[in-house]
C-alpha cells in the first residue's frame, strides 16, 4: 500500500480523502459496504484520529459516505450533483454525473393559468399554460418528479417526444435558456407522489421551485420539482 505523504503539500486528511474515493470507485469499497472503523484507519495509514474524523466528514458532506448509529460508515448510493450558478437540464446533469438520463411522462396538457403562473410567466387574466408533468430518472430510477409549466406560445410542445431533454427540444426551435431564480424548501411525499418516486409516504423530499429565462430575458417556463434527496444534491 503506497503511504501518505506528510511532507506534501496537500494535507493528510485531504490524502486520506483522496486514498478511500479512489476505493470506492475502483470497488474495493462498494455502494453499501461498511468501510474500516476509525481506529482502523488510523493504524493502516498511521494518522491521528483528529485526521481520520475531518476525512470521513468531508466525504460524508459530499455524500460519499453516510454514517449509520451504532452501525459505523458505509459507502453510500451516488447523488446526482446539480449547480444552481448555471440552467442546466436534468438531462445533462445526470450525463456529467455519470448517470444514464431516463424520463417517463406522466402528461402533456392544457390547463387555466393559475395566480402564480400569470405572475411569473408574465400572462394575462385567463390565460391558459401548457403542464408537462414528467418523472425523471438515473440509472432508471426515478429520483425527481417534475411539473413545468409554459405560456400557450409553447403549445407545440404537446406534438414532441418529452422523453428526453425538454431544454435541447426548445434550443431547436432558437429558445436559450439562459437564467433563472431558484427556492427551495422541504415537503413530504404524498401517497401519490410516493408511488411515482418508489419511496414511502411521508418521506422528506427537496422542494425546488424555479422561474426560468430565455436568452432575451423573457419568462420561458416555471416548475416544481420534488427530489429524492438521498440521490441528489445541489451546489450554490
Amino acid at each position: 500500500m503506497k503511504k501518505l505523504q506528510s511532507d506534501s503539500s496537500s494535507p493528510l486528511y485531504h490524502q486520506l480523502m483522496q486514498r478511500l474515493k479512489e476505493d470506492i470507485e475502483k470497488g474495493t469499497y462498494p455502494v453499501g459496504s461498511r468501510i474500516p472503523p476509525e481506529h482502523e484507519l488510523e493504524s493502516l495509514y498511521r494518522l491521528s484520529r483528529v485526521t481520520v474524523r475531518r476525512a470521513l466528514a468531508e466525504l460524508t458532506a459530499e455524500g460519499m459516505l453516510e454514517r449509520k448509529q451504532g452501525k459505523g460508515t458505509f459507502v453510500s448510493t451516488p447523488r446526482i450533483s446539480h449547480d444552481l450558478k448555471s440552467i442546466h437540464s436534468f438531462h445533462d446533469a445526470c450525463k456529467q454525473n455519470g448517470f444514464q438520463p431516463g424520463t417517463r411522462v406522466i402528461h402533456i396538457r392544457e390547463e387555466e393559468a393559475g395566480p402564480q403562473d400569470l405572475e411569473e410567466l408574465e400572462l394575462r387574466e385567463g390565460s391558459h399554460i401548457v403542464e408537462t408533468l414528467r418523472i425523471r430518472l438515473a440509472d432508471g430510477e426515478p429520483v425527481v418528479l417534475e411539473k413545468n409549466h409554459f405560456s400557450m406560445a409553447f403549445a407545440y410542445l404537446e406534438n414532441e417526444n418529452l422523453a428526453g431533454s425538454l431544454y435541447n427540444i426548445l434550443r431547436d426551435y432558437g429558445i436559450e435558456p439562459k437564467q433563472g431564480t431558484h427556492d427551495i424548501s422541504m415537503t413530504y411525499a404524498t401517497e401519490n407522489q410516493a408511488k411515482l418516486l418508489s419511496i414511502e409516504p411521508g418521506t422528506p423530499l427537496m422542494r425546488l421551485h424555479e422561474v426560468v429565462f430565455d436568452q432575451k430575458g423573457r419568462p420561458l417556463h416555471n416548475s416544481i420539482q420534488l427530489i429524492r434527496g438521498d440521490r441528489f444534491v445541489f451546489r450554490i
